[in-house]
């Protein structure tokens, strides 16, 4: 760490550089000012009922996440409360790092301030880093260790000092903790070494000892999978069954449009510059890129696994800009194309981050055409996913209340609710108090291992789960008492049948090995 802080104290170093880091800070200022505006619009996003159920039951792993997210949002509920603003600060404060992030990297490669500050805009109007720092989730904090970690990479093949592997190790680790993805870039990471001269580490045990730190976060969540069955393979497994089948083409398209169409020439200069001579000590970030595209592209990931390396390549890209730019003759490419990003993420930005109130949202959508770039198979309607996401979820427990009113008192109170999905049992759970809702249940992921608790499914509120003739297998009796209905949600959650089901012909205990849905 010491290294760290005297790179940045040199004589050129970021900390004496006034006008590097007003920029920087000015840029992520603005980012941090974006959710400031947006973090109340709409409602709460899906995965954030997920991650709040979750902080209920802390635990060294769940199904589809390693502990850190559900650490986090039980620090947030504790001090800060579950209210929007709340759940999106530290989502915030990430994005806003990044930016800064970006601008450092930058430095270390070379760039001049204004360099410095072309990567860190390029980063602020990305769509993808816009979308995903304004809901708490996993993603959010996945980039900013992803940065961190390549501007550790960067000090250590500028500095040829060995023993940084160790914060190295350190952050790789802690990501672990929070996503792991950062197993691909790991492995992307070891593959950029072999194919290049900075080899030479392989016979370090400095770069041993970090790659033990990091594995050394993971044990906890292996040892938890091993206790249950290994259910995060199980879920990986099927994992694709929902993820949109792009084409090697559509894929690279879509790169081009989650970073934003303007910052493709940026991001494309930086992935040459690593393969240039000047570039050639960070030739490894070079290969890490291709090697993660070739993968995510053979595996049909989703478009944003790729996301969190675009930081480097933007403020690699910076640096060769700055050299285009250089001459007289071409000084009007620097205010040129700064112009270009501005407007650029200005006209972008209400697509990515709920900006505008909803209808207004709705409108600059239709006018736009700016239809979802699917990432899963699901059909989306007037809305994006990551805005129909945030709909229709209290509109949902109100729906489900109402039909537990009607019951008798008899029934009320032996009653739950078995949902089909961890949206549904994570809005239901959420928004049970204010409604007066029973225990919510389901056998989809990290619910299913929650089990059915003191739920006997004698009388069951059903929701999402399966239509009548399917129920009626499994109960005695079901009757469809009500519906829900959302305007602008995911199609699949709008107008789903509310069923109350009697008398469960086999006990629920018994039942549920056959409740599990890990996808």
């Amino acid at each position: 760490m010491q290294k760290i802080v005297d790179t940045m104290r040199g004589p050129t170093g970021m900390l004496r550089d006034s006008k590097s880091i007003s920029i920087l800070l000015t840029l992520s200022g603005i980012k941090f000012l974006i959710y400031l505006l947006s973090s109340k619009q709409f409602g709460y996003f899906r995965d954030e009922f997920y991650y709040i159920a979750a902080s209920k039951h802390l635990d060294f792993g769940y199904v589809d996440f390693p502990p850190f997210i559900a650490l986090v949002t039980r620090l947030v509920r504790g001090t800060l409360g579950e209210s929007l603003p709340a759940l999106h600060l530290l989502p915030a404060l990430s994005g806003a790092a990044l930016v800064f992030l970006t601008g450092w990297m930058a430095r270390q490669l070379g760039a001049n301030p204004f360099g410095q500050g072309l990567a860190a805009l390029a980063t602020l109007i990305a769509p993808q880093f816009l979308g995903v720092n304004s809901i708490l989730s996993m993603d959010s904090f996945d980039v900013l260790f992803w940065g961190l970690a390549l501007y550790i990479l960067i000090l250590i093949f500028k500095d040829q000092n060995p023993k940084t592997w160790l914060w190295f190790g350190l952050v790789v680790g802690l990501g672990l903790t929070n996503k792991v993805s950062l197993l691909y870039f790991s492995m992307a990471m070891v593959i950029g070494l072999a194919l290049t001269t900075q080899r030479k580490y392989f016979r370090s045990i400095w770069l041993y000892a970090g790659g033990a730190i990091a594995v050394a976060f993971l044990v906890p969540y292996l040892i938890w999978n091993a206790m249950h069955g290994w259910p995060t393979i199980e879920f990986w497994g099927a994992y694709g069954n929902k993820v949109y089948q792009a084409s090697p083409v559509e894929f690279v398209l879509q790169q081009i449009l989650i970073m934003h169409p303007f910052t493709f020439p940026l991001w494309a200069m930086g992935l040459l510059y690593f393969f240039s001579k000047r570039g050639a000590a960070y030739r490894p970030l070079g290969w890490m890129y291709v090697v993660l595209l070739s993968i995510f592209m053979l595996q049909h990931a989703k478009n944003y696994f790729l996301s969190p390396i675009y930081p480097v390549l933007f403020a690699a890209g910076a640096v060769s800009f700055e050299e285009i730019a250089e001459t007289r003759r071409r000084a009007w490419l620097k205010p040129a194309y700064v112009l270009l990003l501005v407007i650029g993420g200005i006209v972008i930005a209400p697509l990515a981050v709920p900006v505008l109130p909803l209808q207004a949202t709705v409108s600059y959508v239709q006018s736009t055409s700016g239809t979802d770039i699917k990432s899963e198979k699901f059909d989306t309607g007037v809305l994006p996913q990551h805005f129909a996401d945030r709909l229709g979820w209290e509109e949902m427990a109100a729906a489900v209340a109402e039909v537990h009113d009607s019951l008798p008192a008899e029934d009320r109170a032996g009653t739950c609710i078995l949902a089909g999905n961890y949206g549904e049992a994570g809005a239901l759970e959420f928004y049970g108090p204010r409604y007066g809702l029973p225990h919510v249940i389901s056998g989809h992921n990290n619910y299913y291992i929650w089990g059915p608790n003191d739920c006997t499914g004698e009388t069951a509120i059903v929701i999402g789960v399966a239509d009548a003739e399917d129920l009626r297998q499994v109960f005695s009796d079901v009757e469809q008492v009500g519906q829900t209905h959302c305007d602008y949600c995911m199609p699949y959650e709008d107008n789903l049948p509310i069923y109350v089901a009697h008398g469960l012909k086999t006990p629920l205990k018994q039942l549920w090995p056959s409740a599990k849905t890990f996808q």
